[in-house]
């Protein structure tokens, strides 16, 4: 889950699976797959950086690939 703040400085935890894209109009909204929009004070750019840090804390877990 990544931490975003809502326009009225409450905290949300969004699972990022389920966002389907973010834009800037000027404020970021976050659209889910479910449809649901969510105006936050984060802008693109941090949520791409808490999405990316979200998928490495992730993968990082997982066992390595043997070859053979």
């Amino acid at each position: 889950m990544i931490k975003v703040t809502r326009i009225n400085n409450t905290v949300l935890y969004v699972n990022p699976d389920l966002i389907e894209f973010f834009e800037e109009t000027p404020d970021t909204v976050i659209t889910m797959t479910t449809g649901k929009k969510l105006m936050v004070l984060e802008s693109v750019d941090e949520l791409q950086e808490r999405i990316i840090a979200y998928r490495k804390e992730v993968y990082a877990g997982l066992p390595k690939k043997v070859t053979r």
